[in-house]
């Protein structure tokens, strides 16, 4: 009998993170953190592609094996949290590329009671490099090296990505992005991030990957606009006041609240913070990045339709005008299918500086009365604001004029002679 071959470490930790028993992958979890440490640590070692390949695949049936939702969250954030082992970015990259081509490999064999937990584990993993951009001050340099390796594993041509991966990739992005960079990323910093989503629309042939950007994007980034309007008023009359230092948002944008100086920079503390801001934009600036891509004579025609309706969108937020949210979702129903389309309010620059010292002499002196929640004032309660709607039909809510009576029943009651139903009722009790 020969003497027995000794499997690289890759491989023997691979073998246990996919093991049958729960603390035999606990173990080789903790264990790896610790390889990864040491061998990362030295200046001529360092992981190959095909070592990191072997070690994300006994990851992903590590989490596989995993069973009940919150043990399967906590696996998903501990093996997330592995990038941070990495010395060097260019470590933390190679672990990220291995990650998403072992998701698009292994994706078309996960049944439908696993996906959620795989879903859970692709948040977070883009959570944690999101992250650790951040703690390098979102280097621009950096930045770019790591969207064009989501571009390049997820939404280019020739990925080897599914369509699940792919849409959930698009639907995660914005949301972790404003749970990590909310307080910090400024709206030039934004454009940037999302820059690769605007080539990607304007040249896919994948309608689907078209409509998820949409969507997903740059109809997100709308619709979060009248979301974000209190939290503008609120930055300005704290600038104005002088209470807090803050900066100037660009023209035509909206930002969320500043951070906490009290509270560390990347923690969970100020992420959970988070919950309820926006990121900011620039709509005039996205718009211009939009149009330029969709303009391009290889842009597809489908694309530049598709893309031409949300340019218009951005152009009219850069220019005041809001959406209104307010109004309630089925008044926009169609009985007859569909969707009616929205009417817009202009929320002009000088009305917003009246609304921001209102409310600064509200503050500073207190009325006992109770004020009306912002629901119940109609946003066409201000007669100037009413006069501006098109249609000149004036503000929202107003009573409409009450229908007359048909000429022709006016006159056969002036005649004397019973409606059609009542003289056959009246035939029915003489018989």
């Amino acid at each position: 009998m020969g003497p027995r071959v000794q499997l690289p470490p890759e491989i023997q930790l691979a073998q246990r993170l996919a093991g049958n028993e729960q603390v035999t992958r606990d173990r080789a979890v903790r264990k790896l953190r610790k390889y990864i440490v040491a061998r990362t640590q030295r200046t001529e070692g360092g992981f190959t592609h095909d070592e990191l390949l072997k070690v994300w695949k006994g990851l992903f049936y590590c989490m596989w094996m995993q069973d009940k939702p919150l043990l399967q969250e906590e696996l998903g954030r501990t093996i997330s949290q592995l990038i941070h082992a990495f010395q060097t970015t260019e470590a933390q990259h190679l672990f990220l590329r291995t990650f998403w081509q072992t998701m698009n490999r292994e994706w078309m064999g996960v049944d439908r009671l696993r996906l959620d937990k795989f879903y859970v584990l692709m948040r977070m993993v883009l959570h944690e490099s999101l992250k650790a951009l951040k703690m390098r001050g979102w280097d621009e340099r950096q930045t770019e090296q790591l969207l064009e390796l989501l571009m390049t594993e997820i939404l280019h041509p020739d990925s080897q990505a599914p369509n699940g991966v792919k849409s959930h990739f698009i639907e995660i992005f914005l949301e972790e992005l404003t749970k990590v960079g909310a307080h910090q990323l400024t709206a030039d910093q934004n454009l940037r991030l999302i820059g690769p989503f605007c080539t990607v629309a304007a040249r896919t042939q994948d309608s689907l990957v078209l409509h998820n950007i949409t969507r997903g994007i740059f109809e997100a980034i709308v619709e979060q606009a009248p979301l974000a309007i209190e939290d503008l008023m609120k930055e300005l009359a704290e600038e104005r006041d002088g209470d807090t230092p803050s900066r100037e948002p660009p023209a035509g944008s909206v930002s969320g609240a500043e951070p906490d100086p009290g509270k560390e920079q990347g923690g969970d503390d100020d992420e959970e913070d988070s919950t309820g801001t926006v990121l900011q934009f620039d709509y005039e600036a996205v718009a211009n990045r939009l149009f330029e891509m969709a303009s391009r004579r290889d842009t597809p025609p489908q694309n530049r339709k598709r893309l031409y309706k949300v340019i218009r969108k951005l152009q009219a937020l850069s220019e005041g005008f809001f959406p209104e949210d307010d109004i309630p979702e089925k008044a926009y129903r169609n009985p007859r299918g569909g969707r009616r389309v929205r009417r817009r309010k202009r929320w002009s620059k000088p009305r917003l500086q009246n609304e921001i010292g209102r409310a600064a002499e509200e503050a500073s002196c207190p009325d006992p009365s109770p004020a009306p929640t912002r629901r119940r004032q109609s946003a066409g309660a201000d007669p100037a604001v009413s006069r501006e709607q098109p249609g000149g039909r004036g503000r929202r809510g107003a009573p409409r004029r009450r229908r007359r009576p048909w000429a022709g029943a006016r006159a056969k009651a002036a005649d004397g002679q019973a409606p059609k139903v009542k003289r056959k009722r009246a035939l029915e009790g003489q018989k």
